[in-house]
């Protein structure tokens, strides 16, 4: 094996992961549990009933070189709620933001960056300014990052990836 090879295959690369999984009590600390026992990383985790069925849809983002995608998918593959496995490669990804900064910051300031990044603002108490985004997961970590650097937030929510084939 010549040395680009080599390289190559332990090139580190991101995944999503969807996994179909009957909706039982244990299902979610299963596969938890399976990346945790061997040491893989979840970067993101979302999960949701499939409406009018007994399923739920686990959207899983990890990172690994492709023996360790290919470990995690096969892993995931025996165990017993689980129906399905994809790993997507052509997928629209969203994120969603909720992000709470003081009152005392310029509206029109925050509402003009939010909507660059899909985003509006939701609510304005006597207290704080509640905006909202939802856009491609790195633009997500932008729109986060301009909001931490300009505007101080008092709390920042992110919602977990969201994927679908094309």
């Amino acid at each position: 094996m010549n040395n680009f090879n080599h390289y190559y295959d332990t090139e580190t690369i991101r995944q999503v992961i969807s996994v179909i999984v009957i909706n039982e009590h244990n299902a979610l600390s299963r596969i938890v549990g399976l990346f945790s026992a061997r040491g893989y990383n979840i970067d993101s985790l979302t999960v949701a009933p499939i409406s009018g069925s007994e399923y739920s849809r686990m959207t899983i983002v990890t990172t690994g070189d492709k023996r360790i995608i290919d470990q995690i998918v096969k892993q995931l593959n025996k165990l017993i709620p689980v129906l399905k496995v994809n790993e997507h490669r052509n997928v629209i990804e969203k994120e969603t933001v909720l992000i709470k900064i003081p009152i005392d910051q310029s509206i029109s300031d925050v509402e003009v960056i939010a909507r660059a990044y899909n985003g509006h603002i939701q609510n304005v108490t006597d207290d704080a300014i509640v905006i909202s985004a939802t856009d491609e997961p790195h633009r997500i970590a932008n729109f986060t990052n301009i909001m931490n650097n300009r505007f101080n937030p008092l709390e920042v929510v992110r919602s977990g990836v969201v994927a679908m084939e094309r």
